[in-house]
C-alpha cells in the first residue's frame, strides 16, 4: 500500500468517525448526510473496511426499519471482502471475526422490528456463533448484552426498539 493510499484511508476513517460523533451529539440528519456522501465517494466496490464502517453506522441513522435493513445488509456484505490484514492496518487490535456478532445483531434486531422473526433468529444464531471472537471489554459486553436483549424481545414478540 502506498503512503498516499494509507493517508487517504486514514482520512476516510477519520471522516467516518467525525460523522458518527456528529450523530451521537444529536445531529442525525447531518451525520446521515455526511456518511451518505462518504458512501458515494467510496463506492460499492471501494475499500471493504470503509464500506462496512459507513454502512454499519448509516443503518443506525435511518428513519425506517426497511432502510436500516438495507444498510445493515450492505455492512454484512462488505465484511465478506474484508480481511484481518486490512482491518489491522487501521487499528492493530481489529479482527474481522469480531465484527460479525455486532453486524448479525443489528440485522437480527431490524428483522425483529420488521416483523420477520425467522430471519431475526437466523441472525441471532449467527451472532452467537462468533461471540468468542469478541474482546473481553466494554464493547464485547455491550454486544453480548444486546444479543440477550434482542433474544428476549424476539421471544416475547416485541417489535419495539431495544432499550440501551
Amino acid at each position: 500500500m502506498s503512503e498516499s493510499t494509507s493517508i487517504a484511508s486514514d482520512d476516510v476513517m477519520a471522516a467516518i468517525g467525525a460523522a458518527v460523533e456528529r450523530g451521537r451529539s444529536g445531529d442525525r440528519a447531518g451525520a446521515r448526510e455526511s456518511l451518505t456522501r462518504l458512501w458515494d465517494a467510496v463506492g460499492e466496490h471501494g475499500d471493504a473496511l470503509h464500506r462496512c464502517s459507513i454502512a454499519h453506522y448509516l443503518a443506525d441513522l435511518q428513519d425506517t426499519v426497511a432502510d436500516e435493513l438495507t444498510w445493515d445488509r450492505r455492512a454484512l456484505a462488505a465484511v465478506t471482502d474484508l480481511d484481518d490484514e486490512r482491518a489491522r492496518h487501521f487499528h492493530d487490535s481489529l479482527r474481522v471475526r469480531a465484527f460479525l456478532p455486532s453486524l448479525h445483531l443489528n440485522l437480527a434486531d431490524a428483522y425483529r422490528r420488521a416483523g420477520e422473526p425467522a430471519e431475526a433468529r437466523v441472525h441471532l444464531s449467527a451472532a452467537a456463533t462468533d461471540l468468542a471472537a469478541l474482546p473481553d471489554d466494554d464493547y464485547g459486553s455491550m454486544i453480548r448484552a444486546g444479543i440477550a436483549r434482542a433474544r428476549e424481545a424476539l421471544d416475547s414478540g416485541s417489535r419495539r426498539p431495544l432499550e440501551p
